[in-house]
């Protein structure tokens, strides 16, 4: 004879823990809603957050107010803390204090180039030579940083056709790392100017970034817009544009200490003409590049021709 027993209901399955709530209330103190401590994987969790909550992800670092990373938001303030802490009293953050009354021919400037493996730090590629022209508002250069570095990969060799920049060179260069301070302090109070600046910008804080934790912060300056309001008389807004209209010679074109230093003698020029607009206060600059450019019609045929 069969006796049939009930089936024992299976066990529950373990409840899941929400690690980046867990890392959430961690983090906000009053704000969080959990009334009793965090234990097991929700502890560790949050611990390992603190441990690594420095690194920022930002693609820019151009918010002033909070920086995002991976598992939650870091204070602006927090940043300066430890950039106070590892640089000393006299380093301060590129643009903190700074007012958008600021008179531009009393701010200081660091016109800066950058040659890398590629296009997009997003894809591995690396720096392979940086360099920086620093500027008093008058156009007087106070100093110039130059390096090559070695970028821990291989150079490809329509980028070495293109800068003349081969692995024999860097190869006993210094790495990012070793000269990321000097650079920092370099970059440090002035304000950031380069051509198509958002590039040269972001493969900064990213090396940077990977160094410290530490994005860029601070004024940026593209001349590239800028000369696109204040250079009416040419179609193009190119480097090699520029230079020919204002008569300007790269000693090094597709090299960074070239380009730098070109680049600094168009901001110069720029400046100038930015003058002649009346424009002298760099909440006035600020809003003259934020103006939208009126684009040109274009039609795919001519149009009908009248008779009047």
């Amino acid at each position: 004879m069969i006796s049939l027993r009930p089936r024992a209901a299976p066990p529950a399955p373990p409840a899941r823990v929400d690690g980046r709530a867990a890392i959430r209330s961690a983090r906000t103190g009053s704000r969080s809603t959990a009334k009793e401590p965090l234990t097991g994987l929700a502890a560790s969790l949050a611990t390992s957050a603190d441990a690594d909550g420095d690194g920022a992800d930002s693609d820019s670092g151009l918010d002033d107010a909070t920086y995002r990373v991976p598992l939650g938001p870091i204070p602006a303030a927090r940043i300066a803390e430890r950039a106070l802490r590892r640089y000393g009293a006299g380093w301060a953050l590129p643009g903190d204090g700074g007012s958008t009354t600021d008179r531009l021919r009393t701010l200081e400037y660091v016109v800066v180039d950058v040659e890398t493996t590629g296009g997009s730090h997003r894809h591995g590629h690396r720096i392979t030579e940086v360099a920086a022209v620093r500027l008093r508002g008058d156009g007087a250069r106070i100093d110039e940083y130059t390096t090559l570095i070695n970028p821990r990969r291989p150079i490809p060799p329509f980028i070495t056709s293109l800068t003349r920049i081969t692995w024999d060179m860097v190869a006993r260069a210094p790495h990012f790392e070793d000269i990321a301070d000097e650079l920092r302090r370099f970059l440090a109070g002035a304000v950031f100017v380069a051509h198509n600046a958002s590039f040269d910008w972001r493969f900064l804080s990213h090396e940077l970034r990977r160094v410290d934790g530490l994005p860029l912060r601070g004024r940026v300056l593209c001349t590239v817009r800028l000369a696109r309001r204040v250079v009416p008389e040419i179609r193009y807004r190119s480097l090699d544009a520029l230079q020919y209209f204002f008569g300007i010679e790269n000693e090094a074109r597709h090299r960074a200490w070239g380009d730098a230093r070109a680049t600094a003698l168009i901001f110069r020029r720029l400046l100038d003409r930015v003058e002649e607009r009346d424009i002298e206060r760099w909440e006035q600059l600020d809003a003259l590049l934020g103006r939208v450019a009126p684009r040109r019609k274009r039609r795919a045929m001519p149009g009908p021709v009248l008779d009047f």
